[in-house]
Parts: C-alpha cells; sequence; structure tokens
C-alpha cells in the first residue's frame, strides 16, 4: 500500500522528525510506502496533490494542528500523538491499513471552493483537539520568546541589569561602547517579547479556524497586553477568537460572497467581535487574575519556591513530552511574559528538570549496559545529546520498553532537580537551549550541581528497579500506554 503522513510537535525540533523516521521504518519493514511531510522547525517539501490523490490512507502523527488539513478531505486517516508514532509506529501502519481496507470510496473528494472549517477527525475528543490548539500556539510562541530571551540575557551579560534603564538606541547609540551594543540588545529583546501574548492568541485562533482567525486572534492578544490581561488573556483571546470565527464559516452565503468571506468579512467580524469582548467584558476580570498570579510567584521564596520546583519537575518528567510535560513548560514560558524574578526561577527550574531524563539514562546505560537491552544501549548514544539540548523525548526509547521502572526514576530525578535549581535561586530568560545556554543562567554552577544531582539520582533508581525483579534483557515491549 501507499500511506502519506504528517507529522507535527509543539516545539517542532527533535519529536516531528523522530516519528517520521519510525514511520518510515515501520512501512518499509511491512512492505508498503511512505512519504512523510514533518511540519517542524528544519520545514520540508510539503506532500504534492499527486502523492496525496495516490495514498490509500493517511496518518496524522501530531500534537498541534495540521497545516492545511482540508488537502486530505476524503481520504481514510488514522491519527494518533507523535509519541505514539515514535513508540508505536508498526500499529500506526497497521491501524492505516485497516482503514485503507475499510474505505467504501476510493475517489478522492472534490474540493469545495467556499470556505468551510478545517477537517477534523471523528470520534477526537474536544480535550484532545484543545491540547492541539493550545500547543500550536505555543509552538509559534517559543521563537520569539526563545530570540528575546536571549537577547535580553546577553544584554545583561554585556551591560548588566542598569542597561533596561538606557535610553532608546533612536535618540543615542554609541556603537563605540559596550553598553551601547547591550542597550541595543535589550531593546530588540523586549520588542520581540511584546509579541509574545499577540502570536500565542492569533496561531491558537489559527489552528481553530484557519487562516481567517489569525487577525482577530492576533487583535484580541494585543487587547490582552494593553488591557495587562497578559498570557492569559492571550490564551482566552485566541480560543474566543477560534470559536467566533469557526462559528461565522459555517454560515451559508451566496456563492457571489465566497470569495470574499476569508479576506474581508470574517476577519472584519471577528476582529470587531472578539475585539469588544476583550476591551469591554473579558479583559478586566482577566487582568486581575493575572496580577494575582504574579503576586503569588513573587511571594514564593525558600521552601515553597522548592515545592513548586519539585512539582514542575516531576510533571516534566510525568510522560516525557506530552501533555502534563507541556503543561508545565506553557506554564513556565507564560510566567515569562511577567518578568517576574520567580517566574525566571521557574523557567531554569523546568528547563533543568526537563534535561535530566535523557541524560541519567544514557548514564545509567554507560554505567550498568547489561541491565538494557541492544537497542536501548544504541538509543543511549543520542540520549547525551538530547538530553543536553533540553529534548526530554531522548528518554522515550527507554521509558517505552520498559515504564513501570523508567517513569518512576525519571519523574524522581526530575523532581530532585526542579527543587534545586529553584532552591539555588538560579534564572534563564531563554525557553530553550539546554546546556547551550548554560552562559546565561544566573547561577551557572549550582545550576549544573542540580541537573548532575538530579541525573545521579534517577540514574541509581533505574539500575535499582532493573536489579529487583528484573525480566531477561529485551523482554520489555514498546507500549502505547505510555505514550500520552
Amino acid at each position: 500500500m501507499r500511506f502519506v503522513a504528517v507529522t507535527a510537535c509543539p516545539t517542532g525540533i527533535a519529536h516531528t522528525y523522530m516519528a517520521a523516521e519510525a514511520l518510515e521504518q515501520a512501512a518499509k519493514a511491512a512492505g508498503h510506502q511512505i512519504q512523510v511531510e514533518t511540519q517542524g522547525s528544519a520545514g520540508s517539501t510539503p506532500l504534492s496533490i499527486a502523492d496525496i490523490r495516490a495514498a490509500d490512507a493517511v496518518i496524522f502523527a501530531v500534537d498541534v494542528g495540521v497545516q492545511d488539513r482540508e488537502r486530505f478531505a476524503g481520504k481514510p486517516f488514522v491519527e494518533a500523538t507523535v509519541r505514539q508514532a515514535v513508540s508505536g509506529s508498526a500499529g500506526l501502519i497497521d491501524r492505516a491499513k485497516t482503514a485503507a481496507e475499510q474505505q467504501t470510496s476510493t475517489e478522492p473528494a472534490e474540493p469545495d471552493p467556499a470556505p468551510r472549517p478545517p477537517a477534523e477527525p471523528a470520534g477526537t475528543g474536544f480535550g484532545t483537539r484543545l491540547r492541539q490548539w493550545l500547543m500550536t500556539g505555543v509552538s509559534y510562541v517559543i521563537p520569539f520568546v526563545a530570540a528575546g530571551g536571549l537577547l535580553i540575557a546577553l544584554s545583561f551579560a554585556l551591560g548588566g541589569y542598569d542597561i533596561t534603564e538606557a535610553p532608546p538606541v533612536t535618540e543615542r547609540f554609541d556603537a563605540g561602547s559596550l553598553a551601547g551594543w547591550a542597550a541595543l540588545a535589550n531593546q530588540i529583546g523586549s520588542i520581540s517579547f511584546d509579541f509574545l501574548v499577540p502570536v500565542l492568541a492569533g496561531f491558537i485562533a489559527f489552528a481553530m479556524a484557519d487562516r481567517p482567525a489569525i487577525a482577530p486572534g492576533f487583535v484580541g492578544g494585543a487587547i490582552a497586553v494593553v488591557v495587562g490581561a497578559g498570557f492569559l488573556g492571550g490564551l482566552v483571546a485566541g480560543f474566543l477568537a477560534g470559536a467566533v470565527v469557526g462559528a461565522l464559516r459555517r454560515i451559508k452565503v451566496p456563492h457571489a460572497l465566497a470569495g470574499v468571506m476569508p479576506v474581508l468579512v470574517l476577519p472584519l467580524l471577528g476582529s470587531a467581535v472578539v475585539g469588544t469582548l476583550m476591551f469591554v467584558v473579558l479583559g478586566g476580570p482577566i487582568a486581575s487574575v493575572t496580577v494575582g498570579l504574579t503576586d503569588w510567584l513573587n511571594s514564593l521564596a525558600g521552601v515553597n519556591a522548592a515545592l513548586l520546583g519539585l512539582v514542575v519537575g516531576t510533571m516534566i518528567a510525568f510522560d516525557a513530552g506530552g501533555p502534563v510535560n507541556k503543561a508545565a513548560y506553557t506554564f513556565a514560558v507564560g510566567g515569562l511574559s511577567t518578568g517576574s524574578e520567580t517566574a525566571l526561577e521557574l523557567m531554569a527550574a523546568v528547563m533543568a528538570a526537563g534535561m535530566v531524563p535523557p541524560l541519567a539514562l544514557a548514564l545509567a546505560v554507560t554505567v550498568r549496559a547489561k541491565l538494557f537491552s541492544p537497542s536501548e544501549q544504541e538509543s543511549a548514544r543520542p540520549a547525551w545529546l538530547l538530553g543536553a539540548s533540553f529534548i526530554t523525548e531522548g528518554v522515550i526509547p527507554f521509558a517505552a520498553a520498559d515504564p513501570l521502572r523508567v517513569l518512576p526514576s525519571i519523574m524522581l530525578g526530575s523532581a530532585t532537580t526542579g527543587a534545586l535549581s529553584m532552591a539555588f535561586g538560579s534564572t534563564l530568560r531563554a525557553p530553550h537551549g539546554g546546556l547551550f545556554v548554560l552562559p546565561l543562567v544566573g547561577g551557572p554552577l549550582l545550576y549544573l550541581l542540580a541537573i548532575v544531582i538530579g541525573m545521579v539520582v534517577s540514574a541509581g533508581a533505574v539500575i535499582l528497579a532493573k536489579q529487583i525483579g528484573r525480566a531477561p534483557s529485551g523482554a520489555g515491549v514498546g507500549t502505547s500506554a505510555v505514550a500520552g
């Protein structure tokens, strides 16, 4: 059979391409052909219309909304998370084969010239779609946070924390001084941060109702910033814009108006409705909640801060890149927009905790290789780099093979690291980068110590668990039980 597939994860860095490779290998092993479109940060060549028409079935291995999903209308399909594709690709290929065999008609549906909502899979739960919409927004926010955070951190390294008081570079820029370049980096980074909430709202709306919802989403997000509703306001504005435009798209209009609906009518009406609700009804209450959350974060210190670090560290390792992991990560990224010191500490704790699982399993394999299967030993080599890069998904091969031993062990180590990082007061403005952004960490030596301690705790726990009631090496079987 011939299949086409789309893979996409929120960050678009590792999981997207791991899932694509796993599907390609599984299809080849089963004697099928597959072409995969990776909707990740590095991009890929989109599937051609000819490839889609020739395919017997479609596989969506995604944690975010699929771009231009309407291309696949009329094709039998199966849908799963990217983690399920990584750990159970053979099962997905079998499901796609079954879906193709059950299809009563192989003729693709004729494209509909009228605007309509993107195709959604029948039977997909609202919770799954909600998570995909949210993760789509977060995936587009991350580059802005990364660029802005790194530039701001660099400006502090060059010019000190007083650089925020420098005059605008449009009025005075001294190219011959280090302080002048520090001020420039700080102001560019600050402007990048100003886009966070509008981008979040715009692309949540885009995931829900396609391109006509982008403008209402951006408008709602910008209003959230103006009224002080912050990240929470952006979330509400994005979902609101998507819902409003999605409802408007379902209204039947004369064929003569169909062409102007997505470029004129829907953005106009959507922006008017969302803007009115955000300014008049929702903005004020959400702003109050945001202020309360910021005050709560700023009030945390000592044991309370360490406890928060323990909780988010546990969440990061709980499903190694799944929805719980992304919830903790999104909470930390959202805190960056508040600018509070505790929010910077929280971001540092989340990144440190996320590095621990792959590093710990790589360390455990290095110390006691005989406890692991040959395939797990092979997975240990890239796990060093994946862990150092803050790609928690590097632990998936180990977790899929032996979830009952691996998952509690990595949760213990990540919780330890998260608590220690918060207790040490380490700070970080960059939302990604792992050890490669270590020069930008506040308190880097203690930060490294927290990571090393968590690694040792997790590695020791895994080795101990493998020795207690251990099955023969290689007996573990990949399962989707841990995949979301």
